[in-house]
């Protein structure tokens, strides 16, 4: 049998009728490019803003008839909001008559409206707490940070997961010496992959080494939830999610859809890391995630032979700019080879080497989140649980 194409896919999601029982969603001009890597069907949906609820069954009407099709591992398709999307356009409304001073109407209030509060993000169910790990820029150690995070807050005795949210460059398979194909439990959920304790996902499990991605935002924003929200985490205290560097589609889809208890930003000591890293605490700050704080890495050199410390990027930066800015400083983490080494090799020195001071410098940063998570100020932002149909 020849494999299925976008194409194939295209044809097959005609079937799925248009909002208002008006047309197809492929010849609404709904439907986004579709992009088929090992089997599966990725793609989003594009629907008014406002009826994105409504329209959930739509968007699982056209997941159910990809994934039908003869070939198709699985499907996975994502609502995006546009108010000009096809026929679903709300009919226009006139713009309300400007107020006169002195005019009132008996019985009628002017008084403003308090603003509406925001929907609350949809949560997983039996996760407490979700985590970003983050960094303005690449190159500064932030999924090595991430790992080792993870694992020194599992040495707390917590259940602790890890996502690798980095669709166009995963490394958590490599960090964690993972690989293979993650299995489906009942044809639903996706079941984690596991090393060290920790339960992991990652779009490197599902496409192959050196695959070239080319997605666009809405099909990020589509497996990222996907990730998240159709893999069985089970019961865990925090899931770390690794992010990918930067302030776009995929930040901004965990910062704004996904009810984070806090982030941690990672930078190194030089100004231009700083620089970066300012812009992912501003764009936190923004969209109202508290900041766990801030960690140094690479942040001085220990030589091997003689055991003398160098400041190869500077010393000091993040810790001065977090004092800045107000938020927390979690810690230094030097650059050493056996950091380097563990981690290349797929075994972090939280785990290779748990009582050296490397691993002391990470559980010390772990137990400093943990305990901005769990104390009295911490913020755990639970939502209701999804039911999975």
């Amino acid at each position: 049998m020849a494999d299925v194409t976008s194409n194939d896919v295209l044809e097959r999601l005609k079937a799925v009728r248009g909002p208002d029982m008006e047309g197809n969603i492929v010849d609404l001009g709904m439907v986004s490019d579709v992009f088929i890597s090992d089997g599966k069907a990725y793609f989003s949906i594009t629907v008014p803003a406002e009826r994105a609820k409504e329209l959930e069954p739509l968007r699982q009407a056209a997941e159910r008839v990809v994934k039908e099709m003869p070939g198709m591992k699985g499907a996975f398709a994502a609502l995006t909001a546009d108010k000009r999307a096809g026929s679903a356009q709300p009919a226009s409304r006139p713009a309300p008559a400007p107020a006169q001073a002195g005019h009132s109407h008996a019985g009628h209030s002017h008084a403003p409206r308090a603003p509406a509060a925001p929907a609350p993000k949809p949560g997983i169910p039996g996760v407490k707490h979700i985590i970003a790990v983050a960094s303005g820029k690449g190159g500064v150690g932030k999924s090595t940070t991430a790992v080792n995070i993870a694992l020194g807050l599992q040495a707390l005795g917590l259940r602790i997961g890890i996502l690798d949210a980095d669709i166009y460059g995963p490394s958590v398979p490599r960090l964690m010496n993972i690989s293979g194909r993650p299995q489906q439990i009942d044809g639903k959920l996706i079941k984690p992959m596991e090393n060290y304790g920790l339960r992991t996902m990652s779009m490197g499990y599902l496409v192959d080494e050196g695959t070239a991605m080319i997605w666009r935002g809405p099909m990020i924003q589509s497996a990222l939830l996907q990730m998240l929200r159709e893999v069985a985490w089970g019961d865990l205290d925090v899931l770390v999610v690794d992010m990918p560097p930067g302030t776009g589609d995929a930040q901004l889809t965990m910062a704004q859809q996904v009810p984070l208890s806090g982030a941690v930003i990672v930078s190194t000591p030089q100004d231009l890391a700083l620089i970066d890293a300012r812009k992912g605490i501003a764009m936190f700050q923004k969209v109202e995630v508290p900041l766990l704080g801030v960690v140094e890495n690479m942040s001085h050199f220990i030589c091997p032979t003689c055991g003398t410390s160098h400041d190869i990027f500077g010393h000091g930066g993040a810790r001065a700019e977090a004092e800045k800015l107000g938020v927390p400083f979690l810690g230094e983490v030097p650059l050493a080879m056996t950091i380097r080494e563990n981690s290349d090799s797929g075994t972090p020195v939280t785990v290779s080497a748990p009582d050296g001071p490397h691993a002391k410098v990470y559980r010390d940063i772990a137990d400093k989140v943990w305990s901005q998570l769990s104390g009295e100020g911490a913020v755990a932002r639970t939502a209701p649980a999804i039911v999975f149909e």
